[in-house]
């Protein structure tokens, strides 16, 4: 840990190794600025994908649709039975069947709000909600089998998985990008530490020569890219959680792109990113340094 920080806190001569002003600088704040940036979108992305999929799997787990698909004359009779099956099954919380105006709200979206029910051969849906461990679904299909013909159990079972296995893809896609984002940003570091210590080949060789070892010259360049990267990190997450809060709020409408962001305590998580920013900046231009160093005649 001494060590660590001895590096971290640098050294006022040894400082004057590294360029205060040049490319280099902009080149390791601004870098760093936009990958911060990057990182707390692809943050926010995996956070919001983790609650959609929570949300699914949850809302579609606890609901179920009987449909009725008989004649007319027998819709009513076949409905009623399916609503006794349903009432008399274990792990049914309720069952209601859906009136024609709520039927007709779920099918305007695609036929318009002018669709004339009594017109087309619309099955009668029934809406159920689970309660506790939930029923079992076979049992249930045989009972209506037998009792309601007509009924038809739809458990939502081959539209959860799809979209839970959606929304934790992209979870992980989140957390991948977030991955590259760092190793990107390593890149760039090393790219301008390797600059630096480039453009002051002579400083370097002329400090050899009179006795200061490659860890003093190598603790000059670790100091200040380390310091260039936190603040440069510190400037994009800023910027990165002031776009993300004007973003619009969550509602039922907007569905998940309203709900890319970040909620309670999870705020805290993007300020992890400026010190993670500084550890890749600290790892990078050591590894560097020294490569560089050890190469030099």
């Amino acid at each position: 840990m001494k060590q660590i920080w001895a590096i971290l806190s640098g050294a006022p001569d040894a400082d004057r190794v590294v360029p205060p002003t040049g490319f280099t600088v902009w080149l390791t704040v601004f870098s760093a600025a936009a990958m911060a940036f990057l990182a707390v979108f692809a943050l926010a992305l995996s956070l919001a994908a983790e609650r959609l999929s929570v949300r699914w799997g949850q809302e579609l787990a606890r609901t179920s649709t009987v449909r009725i698909s008989a004649p007319s004359a027998q819709e009513a009779l076949q409905t009623a039975a399916a609503l006794t099956v349903l009432e008399t099954t274990p792990g049914v919380a309720r069952a209601r069947a859906l009136s024609d105006a709520e039927q007709e709200a779920l099918l305007a979206p695609w036929f318009g709000a002018d669709l004339p029910l009594d017109a087309l051969p619309i099955p009668r849906l029934i809406e159920v909600v689970e309660a506790g461990a939930g029923y079992d679904a076979e049992g249930l299909r045989a009972r209506l089998a037998a009792e309601a013909p007509g009924a038809i159990l739809d458990d939502h079972t081959r539209w959860r998985r799809p979209l839970i296995e959606a929304a934790n893809r992209l979870r992980t896609i989140g957390w991948v990008s977030l991955l590259l984002i760092m190793l990107s940003m390593a890149a760039m570091i090393t790219l301008a530490a390797q600059s630096a210590l480039a453009a002051n080949a002579g400083v370097i060789r002329t400090l050899r020569l009179v006795g200061a070892r490659d860890s003093y010259i190598a603790r000059a360049f670790v100091h200040r890219f380390t310091m260039r990267a936190a603040l440069g990190a510190g400037l994009g997450t800023v910027l990165a959680m002031g776009a993300v809060a004007a973003l619009p709020t969550a509602d039922v409408a907007g569905g998940f792109l309203t709900g890319l962001g970040f909620s309670g305590a999870s705020w805290l998580l993007p300020l992890l990113i400026p010190p993670l920013a500084g550890g890749v900046g600290f790892a990078a231009t050591r590894a560097a340094a020294l490569r560089a160093l050890r190469k030099m005649p």
